[in-house]
């Protein structure tokens, strides 16, 4: 398996700086988040984003993911979210990423009508995405936190254009343990998120290993079933500052996910 890192845990770090922290502590690749306070956003233009490409690529670490905030399963017109993911997938395209994370955000929607919504949604640009060659990502959260909840909408789906991140937390939030969440995930998963937290009460982001998730019956899954793909640390830091700064962690985290692998090899 193949390791990353996201940027919400060194918010609005230049590229260059997110850059050296991958190679410095040993990750292949990293998950931008995209919003207009970050370096990467959907307006960048056409030179700055080849610029960007460059950088990472000079520097061998791949470009996972363009982390969209889009919220499929919303209330409201289709049409300014299939507009938000078609930017994110245009610029996900174009900096040579593979996925686009997208939200449920069904909020206080009946749930047959959210994953009617949701569905609709992924269906539509499941198609530009193949185009493109990137994959639409629905993360397991919010009002689908399970993994069961978001295999229901994307099996409504059925396209290859769009998949899943198993957000770690979240499933274990909603009550699943990772030998139930990947059986049901495993014909859509694109990656892991892997993260750590004191208790269900405190999620205030800690190092990887020292919280309660199950992070090593998590590898001892995907090991046993020979999946082959990223494991990406989100260590949310932005919305948590009483929290560690993670590059300081980076070193440990990735250390300690090697020695999960190995021990589940």
């Amino acid at each position: 398996m193949k390791l990353a890192f996201s940027t919400l845990g060194v918010p609005a770090l230049p590229i260059d700086q997110v850059v050296r922290l991958a190679t410095d502590h040993g990750f292949h690749g990293v998950e931008l988040r995209a919003s207009d306070e970050e370096p990467v956003h959907p307006g960048l233009s056409a030179a700055e984003r080849a610029d960007v490409a460059e950088r990472f690529g000079k520097a061998g670490v791949e470009i996972l993911t363009v982390a969209a905030y889009a919220k499929v399963a919303a209330p409201g017109d289709d049409q300014p979210v299939l507009d938000e993911i078609g930017a994110a997938m245009t610029l996900a395209a174009d900096l040579g990423a593979s996925y686009v994370r997208v939200f449920p955000g069904g909020g206080e929607l009946p749930t047959p009508e959210a994953d009617v919504i949701a569905a609709r949604r992924l269906a539509a640009v499941a198609p530009v995405a193949a185009d493109l060659g990137v994959r639409v990502l629905l993360e397991t959260h919010d009002s689908h936190r399970g993994g069961a909840d978001v295999a229901r909408v994307l099996g409504l789906v059925g396209h290859v254009g769009v998949g899943t991140i198993w957000d770690l937390m979240h499933t274990w939030l909603a009550g699943e343990q990772p030998s139930t969440t990947y059986p049901a995930l495993a014909p859509y998963l694109g990656y892991v998120q892997v993260k750590d937290i004191a208790s269900a009460a405190d999620t205030t982001p800690l190092p990887l290993g020292s919280g309660v998730l199950p992070l090593a019956e998590t590898v001892e899954v995907l090991s046993r079933e020979d999946w082959d793909g990223w494991l990406c640390w989100e260590y949310e830091k932005r919305w948590y500052p009483q929290a560690a700064e993670l590059p300081g962690l980076l070193g440990p985290g990735r250390e300690h996910l090697s020695r999960l692998l190995a021990d589940s090899a």
